[in-house]
């Protein structure tokens, strides 16, 4: 079976949907490549996890082929095989497709009626808009 035959989106690298505590891990490796210790040390104050936890996650994202592992003698480096954007392309659009039933707008206008906006932000969104297509602005 293929990953995109896959029931689970978060199997593939096109759908990838990660939990707030591997959202964390990959955040460290987004910034360069990190064996476990690295990992641990960089969310010792925010998680303080330990490091048998991290390698756990690290071993499970590898799995999904979310991540890569290379051997520097007896140490692992970890790096990512998925972009940030990669992965909010595809948490946002489960997120309208699960929440707003597949309706991008409808996620729109929820952030604007609960006043998750700030001023300023809807003339930032104009703008990008109007950009055209391939200058800055992302429609896949």
């Amino acid at each position: 079976m293929s990953p995109q035959d896959s029931d689970n989106p978060g199997d593939s690298p096109d759908g990838v949907a990660l939990s707030e505590l591997q959202l964390d891990v990959m955040r460290v490796l987004w910034r360069g490549e990190a064996s476990v210790a690295e990992v641990a040390a960089a969310l010792a104050d925010s998680r303080g996890l330990a490091h048998t936890t991290v390698a756990t996650v690290l071993t499970r994202l590898g799995r999904r082929g979310v991540v890569a592992a290379r051997r520097d003698g007896r140490q692992l480096y970890y790096l990512p095989t998925v972009s940030e954007s990669q992965v909010r392309r595809s948490m946002v659009g489960d997120l309208i497709q699960n929440l707003f039933e597949g309706d991008p707008r409808a996620l729109l206008a929820h952030l604007v009626s609960e006043s998750e906006v700030a001023p300023g932000d809807l003339e930032q969104v104009q703008a990008l808009l109007d950009k055209p297509a391939g200058k800055g602005r992302d429609r896949s």
